[in-house]
């Protein structure tokens, strides 16, 4: 599969907000709301986009990557590349992640050669963990907020 990255349009971010993950993964469910429409639309977020046309995923890179309550606990002060990601529910648990993430990570590693990649996960989600892991990236900090637990991983060169 050919993936290729583009902004984020209204398009493809109304179409991103409306994706309806099955439990327990509808903790990453999110309303098309003016405010959520906004962030997709403030240049941070990519949408990543296969070779028929249809919208497979979506990026975003820098603070909007980050989990806000994280600050708190100080699990994001280190200097590194943030990274949030999402595969469109239709693709999910079919075996495309791993190359999604080398997707992800490559263009990333365009720009961004020498400083370490970090993303943040609910812990519950062990198989985004065991895919991180195998991607490279180790456990590093844990943090709780009002809807669940999670951690940071990061992946050095």
């Amino acid at each position: 599969m050919n993936l290729t990255i583009k902004n984020m349009d209204e398009n493809s971010a109304r179409k991103s907000l409306s994706w309806r993950y099955e439990k327990p993964y509808d903790f990453y469910n999110t309303d098309v709301s003016e405010e959520e429409m906004n962030e997709r639309l403030d240049g941070s977020y990519k949408a990543i986009i296969a070779d028929n046309g249809e919208l497979f995923g979506l990026l975003c890179i820098g603070e909007t990557a980050q989990i806000p309550v994280g600050h708190t606990y100080g699990v994001y002060t280190d200097k590194n590349i943030d990274l949030g990601l999402g595969m469109n529910p239709d693709y999910v648990g079919k075996g495309y992640g791993y190359e999604f993430c080398i997707f992800i990570i490559n263009y990333i590693r365009e720009n961004h050669v020498e400083i370490p990649l970090r993303l943040s996960v609910a812990t519950f989600n062990k198989r985004a963990i065991h895919l991180y892991e195998k991607l490279g990236f180790v456990k590093k900090d844990k943090f709780i907020t009002d809807y669940a637990e999670f951690m940071t991983m990061i992946k050095e060169n």
